[in-house]
């Protein structure tokens, strides 16, 4: 069953993540690690004092937005509230704040804090400048970039303890990518990782038995798709290496750099197996590599965060933290069902 600490430990553990991987996001490995020691980066680089989270969180944030205004319009829509909740965020990508009362749909754009621009991916803005609302079966391009899967682990928490399966959180996950992402590898990791969290939270599953139900779900949902082999495979092989005793590196590269939805959800599931219950090592090794870290390290950390719950996370990544605090009023409100009045 859901607990409230695995809620906060995966919302808090996917900016973790991303915030340690955003100031390496366009870098080489070799640049890292010359940069930061023969580990790589291992400690937040802070600016003002702070982790900065880049917009793969901010856009997780406003997918539980969309969420809870589901669920205060009745549960009817939860595609189209999610649309709305990121067209709020696009005004905060783009207008100043304050925004005028009743031009946004929820409480987020009250918030100064998200008025900033963190490398937001060009899909994500074309897609919600024509009004998003693309689905699986009507795409509204052909993108398949990893700004559709970093997104969407709130689906899977908003499932739990309501008697909705695996399944609908695994559907739920690839129409909320589906809005800007048309291409199926960029929605299916996102349905992927949308059942993994469920399964974490709701039955208790270790993360490799989670990942092993949302490739059974997966085969399922879209049997006629010919790109589930693919994503199968390259899951499956994600898996194997974190068997195999293969070092972190020379699996990561095996697995890709991340930019697109399928290799960003193998190269996270291969680093939340590989470290499983080690939320440090997860996100550490989610990170340094050649390509999109902070999404990677995102990812891995929406799903180890799960598992271990904020009371397994070091507190060298709640410390410092980029809006922590919104982070858990977010989680706790996604718990609820609700929200109640949000702090800054």
């Amino acid at each position: 069953m859901r607990s409230l600490d695995q809620f906060r430990g995966c919302l808090i553990g996917g900016a973790a993540g991303d915030a340690l991987g955003y100031p390496v996001e366009f870098m080489r490995k070799r640049d890292i690690l010359r940069r930061y020691g023969e580990k790589g980066i291992t400690e937040y680089e802070l600016k003002g004092g702070l982790a900065l989270i880049s917009d793969d969180t901010q856009m997780t944030l406003f997918t539980a937005a969309g969420l809870l205004l589901d669920a205060a319009r009745g549960g009817q829509d939860a595609p189209g509230a999610i649309n709305d909740a990121y067209l709020d965020w696009l005004k905060t990508q783009e207008l100043r704040f304050p925004l005028k009362t009743g031009t946004y749909a929820t409480p987020l754009a009250e918030k100064h804090g998200l008025f900033s621009r963190r490398a937001p991916g060009n899909t994500c803005l074309y897609a919600l400048h024509s009004g998003g609302g693309g689905t699986p079966e009507a795409p509204i391009n052909e993108s398949k970039g990893c700004g559709g899967v970093m997104r969407t682990a709130p689906a899977g928490l908003c499932f739990c303890d309501t008697g909705r399966t695996g399944r609908d959180a695994a559907r739920l996950g690839a129409q909320a990518a589906a809005l800007t992402h048309g291409h199926p590898l960029g929605w299916m990791p996102a349905g992927m990782l949308s059942e993994i969290v469920f399964e974490i939270c709701q039955n208790g599953a270790a993360v490799q038995e989670a990942v092993t139900r949302s490739l059974d779900t997966l085969e399922e949902l879209w049997p006629s798709s010919h790109h589930v082999r693919y994503l199968s495979d390259l899951i499956r092989t994600a898996l194997r290496l974190a068997g195999d005793g293969t070092a972190d590196g020379d699996a990561i590269a095996r697995l890709g750099e991340g930019w697109t939805g399928e290799e960003a959800l193998a190269v996270a599931v291969y680093c939340a197996v590989r470290h499983a219950g080690d939320f440090d090592g997860a996100v550490t090794a989610a990170v340094n590599h050649s390509g999109d870290s902070d999404s990677t390290g995102a990812i891995a950390g929406n799903i180890t965060g799960a598992e271990v719950g904020l009371s397994g996370i070091p507190a060298k990544y709640t410390e410092n933290l980029e809006l922590k605090e919104l982070i858990l009023e977010t989680a706790d409100a996604l718990w609820r069902g609700s929200w109640n009045q949000i702090t800054e």
